[in-house]
């Protein structure tokens, strides 16, 4: 069965869980909200998926920085930032969550008068809902890698769905990841209007060449991912020669290795993009590289450091 790297082992744990609905924690199969929602309506809302470690969420301020921009842009008038902080606390304590665990803060722009697109006809405030779940990703995924598959689906023009918003609205990526799975692949690899290769349907998507570099696009038609700039900042500290360009997938077809990056699961290898096998005539054919192995290690120790900092 195809899985992608947001996929991990069912914990019973979770029937119970608490999750914080509008100021009140509530149990799971109670958490609900309204049929005129402005995000069960229109996708019309911003979140965050944030992944908590010692018990405090990994690199908490980049992703409320983005949630913040993104609110911003789409007008959304969010709870300060104090608010949004105690609310995602007080649902792990709530929940005794420490370890293991993968949170969802969602932002809808709240309930609307009538079901329909003009932001004007809401009417309340904006609906601000915690999900947080005992989630581990496999560490099998981490160490045998994924499959991709190349979608005829593209990244939009920012004038049409800019790609750097992380809004509720997924459909694109969502229509990708069909045509990927349906295919038997793990995931989508998406190209940007030109043709050149973009990002993944939810993860950001890396090469290294047979040169050694680490490669990844220029950032144009992808979300400004937490992960992916860890990666990058850790990797050129570490002096591994890196570089945000454009690239095709003749080159992602040619790489020494292939790696995706995530909140959820870090880094994670890539063996297979539409039938070519990574790395082919290289010791680690087909799995997992010494630089996607460095860039691992690297990247754990940052989240060590950030959750060291916090405590």
């Amino acid at each position: 069965m195809s899985t992608g790297t947001q996929h991990s082992a069912t914990d019973p744990r979770n029937e119970s869980v608490l999750v914080w609905v509008d100021g009140a924690l509530v149990p799971r199969a109670e958490a609900t909200v309204s049929v005129f929602d402005s995000g069960f309506v229109l996708g019309d809302g911003v979140w965050e998926g944030l992944r908590v470690v010692g018990g405090h969420p990994v690199f908490l301020e980049a992703h409320l920085d983005r949630l913040e921009q993104g609110a911003r842009a789409l007008l959304i008038d969010l709870p300060p930032r104090p608010e949004l902080v105690d609310a995602i606390y007080r649902t792990l304590r709530a929940n005794e969550m420490t370890d293991g665990v993968h949170l969802r803060l969602m932002v809808s722009r709240g309930v609307k008068a009538t079901p329909y697109q003009d932001p004007r006809v809401t009417i309340g405030p904006p609906t601000v809902v915690v999900v947080a779940e005992h989630k581990v990703a496999s560490p099998e995924t981490a160490a045998d890698g994924i499959t991709l598959f190349t979608t005829h689906v593209r990244r939009a023009h920012p004038d049409t769905l800019d790609p750097r918003l992380n809004a509720h609205s997924k459909l694109n990526d969502v229509t990708a990841c069909i045509q990927a799975y349906t295919a038997g692949a793990d995931e989508a690899l998406m190209l940007d209007p030109d043709g050149f290769v973009a990002t993944c349907n939810s993860t950001h998507f890396f090469v290294v060449t047979r040169a050694g570099e680490l490669w990844t696009s220029d950032g144009r038609y992808c979300l400004h991912g937490i992960t992916r700039a860890n990666v990058l900042e850790v990797a050129r500290d570490a002096g591994i020669p890196t570089h945000e360009r454009t690239f095709s997938l003749t080159d992602v077809y040619d790489a020494a290795e292939a790696f995706v990056t995530g909140t959820f699961a870090g880094a994670v290898p890539v063996r297979l993009v539409d039938g070519r096998v990574i790395g082919r005539g290289l010791p680690h054919e087909g799995g997992r590289g010494p630089v996607t192995a460095r860039v691992q290690e690297l990247y754990a120790a940052h989240v060590a450091a950030d959750v060291a900092r916090r405590s």
